[in-house]
């Protein structure tokens, strides 16, 4: 089926809507088409160019087509600087290969908006010690793209940076984000009227990889960009995506490829990664960084899709010392907590890493590259597929499915898919294949993780026993299940048939109950939240019955500094199998300060009040309750009950 309907049929030509009454586009996400090409001897041709969008063609049902058959929600391709081509398209001299870096711009149409933005964008590089060698305005054809496409079109221009003398390729990419952060920082600010929709937006900015991308059905992206065409165009790998959309808005800055990453599923725990890593702000250092470390914040901006969240959360470990492949498997881990079979070294890999960073959990299908390396990997759910072959000459090509290219059977060496959890490493510095097994073994043992996590991490379970003191309680069943939100539903249609059979009951999804907001009835507090989640791609999955792949480990206590390369932290963190407490669990927690050398001191609070007060005072409760709480903190407690 080549046309599906899209939730952008909607859509005006300003880009993506506002919140409005219980819409907010914050909550999107998306579900596309994925696929990636490169010779893994690293030899750049214009015919990996040429793979990239015939693959990119045949994924054309993977996109999204609204009531205008001309308007897609979005394709690209990521491939390595051509710098052949741009020694011939520039109208000025450049530096040798990897000695300058392109930003591809996409800028405002109104002249003078774009005018300050480049005066804004040319003083920041100049603050952070960048030159601009020069810029080319990206030409453009448009014959084929709908009306509605070409109103909201930006204006294209790439913007050449000289390398400053002195410093390698590695610490160059890096000035190179922090410029980036800089620039994007200061337009958002100084001029508002700029979005960082289809206002301004640095689609790319690096020495090695270069980004074409906007608003396209799959076949319109190389007729939208003549540049794709020329023979000179060359580069060893292509990463293209066809995006669809299964509520989300598209936009020009939206597409993929974002800087270092491609993505078919959705980041279903996208609000809470998003959220702590802005909390980990306070507790990050870097000596690669230094100082410049604060001018990178926010790590993701307002508004931003899920996969572009990840991809900025991907290039800050890539540029603060991880290498690609380990910084993936921090942020898209394999099933390990539930794993008989992990062996005890990669399992301490893991383990130490899930108090660096939460995962991101998909269902997520995910190519990665830097332009050196190219990772292709599937989340632990592995509801995303992921097909690739080898042929004899050293083409690898993978996607969402079999069949995207026509290579010749016999040409063919290798066959097969990626797995749940799973990874497969392309090094073009090195020329070969890197099998999941092998690169995470050597991660895995390139530290003493194990070592690492006795020195930094107690488990609840294995702290001594605390009696606790049984509460006291001189109600009846009646009042304590009324206290506790029980109704006739619960016990008559899930507790007694759990109690007579020994398992749930089965029900269809759904409630015909009202929202606990709307309710005259009195709730507990729990009943008015629900889970977020992209409801029309996943299963039914649940943490009893996909044990195998979901983990219930939470941790509490300080945050640890996530570019400690070196394990040289002495900071404790307290491991927590799964979120429910139980009594001795508590008393557990409250006496921890008395074990020796572990730098945890827990506080107990009292958050009742006089029900003289009813309703309102809970307002001055929950205020003098904070202030209660900040204090202490300050008094050097760390664990708040």
């Amino acid at each position: 089926m080549n046309k599906n309907i899209s939730i952008h049929d909607q859509q005006t030509n300003s880009g993506r809507p506002q919140p409005r009454g219980l819409y907010d586009p914050a909550n999107e996400h998306d579900a596309c088409g994925l696929g990636l090409v490169a010779n893994i001897n690293n030899t750049r041709s214009h015919s990996i160019i040429k793979n990239g969008l015939e693959i990119l063609v045949n994924l054309t049902h993977r996109g999204a087509v609204g009531a205008d058959p001309l308007m897609g929600d979005g394709a690209g391709m990521l491939v390595q600087t051509p710098h052949e081509f741009f020694v011939k398209a520039c109208d000025f001299d450049l530096p040798e290969e990897g000695d300058y870096a392109v930003a591809m711009v996409f800028f405002p149409n109104d002249q003078i908006l774009r005018d300050r933005c480049n005066t804004a964008m040319a003083a920041a590089l100049k603050s952070e010690n960048l030159s601009i060698i020069g810029s080319r305005k990206v030409p453009f054809d448009t014959k084929e793209l709908s009306e509605n496409v070409i109103a909201t079109q930006p204006i294209i221009e790439q913007i050449f940076v000289a390398k400053p003398q002195g410093i390698d390729t590695d610490a160059f990419e890096r000035k190179l984000l922090i410029s980036r952060k800089v620039v994007a920082n200061t337009i958002y600010k100084d001029i508002p009227e700029v979005d960082n929709d289809n206002g301004f937006y640095i689609v790319s900015f690096s020495a090695r990889t270069i980004v074409y991308k906007g608003m396209f059905l799959a076949h319109q992206l190389g007729a939208f960009y003549p540049d794709l065409a020329d023979e000179t165009f060359t580069s060893a790998m292509a990463i293209i995506h066809q995006r669809f959309s299964t509520n989300t808005f598209p936009s020009w800055k939206l597409a993929h490829p974002y800087r270092m990453t491609a993505h078919n599923g959705e980041i279903n725990t996208i609000r809470g990664n998003v959220n702590w890593m802005a909390a980990r702000q306070a507790s990050v250092a870097s000596d690669l960084f230094g100082d410049d470390i604060s001018k990178i914040w926010p790590i993701s901006y307002e508004g931003q899709s899920d996969t572009a969240c990840f991809d900025n959360a991907l290039e800050f470990l890539v540029r603060g010392g991880y290498s690609l492949p380990h910084a993936a498997m921090m942020l898209i881990p394999e099933a390990w907590a539930g794993n008989p079979l992990m062996d005890d070294t990669r399992r301490a890999f893991y383990e130490y890493h899930a108090a660096l960073m939460e995962p991101w959990d998909g269902p997520a299908s995910m190519a990665l590259s830097d332009g050196e390396q190219i990772v292709a990997t599937l989340d632990r759910n592995g509801l995303r597929p992921a097909r690739y072959f080898v042929t004899k000459d050293g083409l690898i090509v993978l996607a969402s499915e079999a069949g995207t290219l026509n290579i010749p059977e016999e040409d063919i060496v290798e066959k097969w898919r990626l797995q749940p959890g799973k990874m497969l490493v392309i090094n073009l510095k090195e020329g070969r294949i890197v099998a999941d097994t092998e690169i995470k073994q050597t991660l895995a043992e390139k530290n003493p993780y194990s070592k690492w996590l006795a020195r930094t991490q107690i488990v609840l379970e294995d702290l001594p026993d605390v009696p606790a003191e049984s509460a006291k309680t001189f109600e009846s069943l009646l009042d304590r299940q009324q206290a506790f939100g029980y109704t006739q539903e619960d016990i008559k249609i899930l507790l007694t048939p759990m109690g007579s059979t020994g398992q749930e009951p089965i029900g269809s999804m759904g409630t015909d109950t009202p929202l606990s907001a709307l309710s005259d009835r009195p709730k507990l507090l729990y009943s008015y939240f629900k889970q977020n989640f992209a409801q029309v791609t996943n299963p039914p999955i649940d943490p009893i019955r996909e044990e195998s792949v979901m983990s219930l480990v939470s941790f509490i206590g300080p945050r640890p500094n996530i570019f400690d390369l070196k394990g040289l932290s002495r900071v404790k963190r307290l491991e927590v199998r799964q979120p429910i407490l139980t009594n001795e669990d508590l008393e557990k927690i409250r006496t921890i300060g008395d074990i020796a050398d572990n730098q945890f001191c827990t506080t107990t609070l009292d958050i009742t009040y006089s029900s003289e007060k009813g309703a309102a005072g809970m307002d001055n409760a929950l205020s003098d309750l904070m202030k209660v709480a900040e204090a202490r903190v300050r008094e050097g407690h760390n664990i708040i009950i």
